[in-house]
């Protein structure tokens, strides 16, 4: 189980993505964790004595394995097939270095994973965005974490740093019909980051799914 009192600590890969940046400002904000170590090619902006920064690439050799060795993994790693330029580009990043990320965390004795994923996510289905979405699900889960949870938001909406004009046509189209779309309404990263940082700090037991629906009620609930 992982702990539940003060003096934790956290990894975040992907933290100046949309989703991993938020989760990253939240958890520095919270006292219960004491260090939060950021992974990746890229640092967020952020000024904090409790910020790690653990610069290198998760498709190489690197130094940035061991700094895996922390309580909780916050894995918000994820592109789109037209920033990754192919399907296997896309694959390398939201399967390979995600599953080799969370198997170098597991080895040293990581308690808790938390991933973000998709609405959709199945091994089993024609979508290839969906297909690697849950074949990445199901490669994590056999992996053994007392608590793995992971976090399956429908169509993000948020600040970006980079240009996703399918993306942003498709929130514009969406946002009026959300009362309509049920579990299909796009989402806010602030509500995905904010209910991962309180799954995080309660820490259910095994593996459990978080579907767009039930993220947006659990970061209703209060600020983490």
């Amino acid at each position: 189980m992982a702990k539940s009192v003060a003096n934790r600590t956290a990894a975040v890969l992907g933290a100046t993505g949309l989703v991993g940046e938020r989760v990253t400002r939240l958890l520095l904000a919270d006292a219960r964790w004491a260090r939060v170590a950021a992974i990746g090619r890229r640092m967020p902006p952020i000024d904090d004595p409790a910020l790690v920064r653990v610069e290198g690439g998760l498709l190489a050799d690197g130094a940035w394995a061991d700094a895996l060795a922390v309580d909780d993994v916050f894995c918000c790693l994820g592109t789109t097939i037209a920033k990754a330029g192919s399907e296997a580009a896309f694959r390398a990043v939201d399967h390979d270095a995600v599953v080799r990320a969370a198997t170098a965390a597991r080895q040293r004795g990581a308690a808790q994973l938390l991933v973000v994923s998709s609405l959709g996510a199945d091994p089993g289905s024609r979508v290839f965005y969906s297909r690697v979405k849950g074949e990445m699900e199901a490669a994590v889960a056999a992996l053994g974490f007392p608590c793995c949870q992971v976090f399956r938001p429908s169509l993000l909406l948020g600040p970006r740093a980079e240009s996703r004009l399918g993306e942003r046509v498709a929130a514009l189209l969406m946002r009026p019909l959300g009362p309509l779309l049920g579990r299909y309404r796009p989402i806010h990263r602030d509500a995905v980051a904010a209910a991962m940082v309180r799954i995080a700090a309660a820490a259910p037991a095994g593996l459990n799914f978080y579907p767009s629906a039930r993220i947006a009620a659990i970061a209703a609930v209060m600020t983490p």
